[in-house]
């Protein structure tokens, strides 16, 4: 099994996710990540996910995909061809006394606070997925109280745009 990234510019319509989702879960596919979110053009939607899956079975996936009246287009994202970063929210232990060793590796990885409390910070950290596991690992000595991590999100590289040629949709 190998690790696919699809990128699907899809219509906003109710459900369309969850027939998405469905067509992998038929096939007994586990998506390791989703993301969902607006794009430049109103009315359609960016549906980013990641999954592991043989070739062969992936393409009989994006041939049903394609069949869904509300997607448009569907992109496989190379990991070359494309840049990628996750997004994660981690509430850590920081009392008095470990509160600068956990700045210390917050500036390190060139993450923020974005939330102080006496006992704990909130910090955001973006990056690809090595930068954010490492940053974890970084982190779990002093106790991870919580964690929040989004869906990876990809573009392809270069001026080319999966909403090339794409009118306004509504």
């Amino acid at each position: 099994m190998s690790t696919h990234v699809l990128s699907l510019l899809v219509e906003d319509t109710p459900g369309l996710l969850t027939r998405v989702a469905g067509l992998f879960a038929r096939r007994g596919f586990n998506i390791n990540s989703l993301a969902v979110g607006v794009t430049e053009i109103p009315g359609l939607s960016r549906i980013t996910v990641v999954v592991d899956v043989d070739d062969f079975p992936l393409e009989q996936v994006t041939k049903q995909l394609n069949k869904l009246i509300n997607v448009l287009k569907i992109v496989e994202l190379e990991q070359d061809q494309s840049v990628r970063r996750e997004h994660m929210l981690v509430k850590v232990r920081a009392d008095n006394q470990s509160r600068s060793n956990v700045i210390e590796v917050v500036n390190l990885f060139r993450a923020r606070i974005v939330d102080y409390a006496s006992d704990a910070l909130v910090i955001e950290v973006t990056g690809d997925q090595g930068k954010v596991q490492a940053f974890l690992k970084a982190v779990e000595p002093f106790g991870i109280k919580e964690l929040a991590q989004s869906g990876l999100l990809a573009l392809g590289r270069g001026s080319k745009s999966i909403t090339e040629r794409v009118r306004s949709v509504g």
